[in-house]
């Protein structure tokens, strides 16, 4: 599956420090209050080496219409909601979606595909065989047309970790 065609009004980037004001801003555009995560977390996020974090804008624009914070990780290793992004141990290793954000005003134009298959190709160029998420406010049905379907969390830790994101809250798997 290849991503859509980005329209020439948009251009897709990595996200570096500079964009955290405009990302909390879409963050709470989009979620509300119910999973917005602190400036602090973000920051430290967004420095780590292991994150692989995308965001689109406008030409010549720096406020992020859209953004996807993700980074490589383990096998079955799942961020907790306003957790830091943990540096991967040796072995395999997975793209980690942890947060899809998209302004109403790109819904429905193909935004959010084109950023989960861009991060897909770089995982497979990286040899990176699978991806994961939590699924979160009804979008198992989303994720599950992009490849991922439900894997159960059977580590009393990750459970933890999957239940800060409260009832619904889903770990998904898909392979590259």
């Amino acid at each position: 599956m290849t991503a859509p065609t980005l329209p020439a009004s948009w251009t897709l980037r990595p996200l570096g420090a500079h964009d955290i004001d405009s990302l909390l801003h879409v963050q709470t555009v989009c979620y509300g209050d119910s999973f917005l995560e602190s400036q602090a977390v973000f920051a430290r996020r967004l420095a780590c080496p292991h994150q692989c974090s995308i965001g689109v804008v406008r030409p010549g624009q720096t406020a992020l219409l859209a953004y996807l914070a993700a980074y490589w990780s383990n096998p079955g290793k799942i961020t907790p909601l306003d957790g830091d992004f943990s540096a991967p141990a040796p072995g395999p290793h997975v793209l980690y979606l942890h947060d899809m954000s998209v302004l109403p005003e790109l819904s429905g134009q193909g935004v959010a595909r084109h950023l989960v298959q861009h991060l897909f190709a770089a995982a497979r160029q990286r040899g990176v065989q699978q991806a994961a998420l939590v699924s979160v406010q009804g979008s198992q049905t989303y994720w599950e047309r992009q490849g991922f379907s439900v894997k159960p969390v059977l580590d009393a830790q990750q459970s933890m970790h999957l239940e800060t994101y409260g009832p619904g809250a889903t770990y998904m798997t898909a392979a590259l």
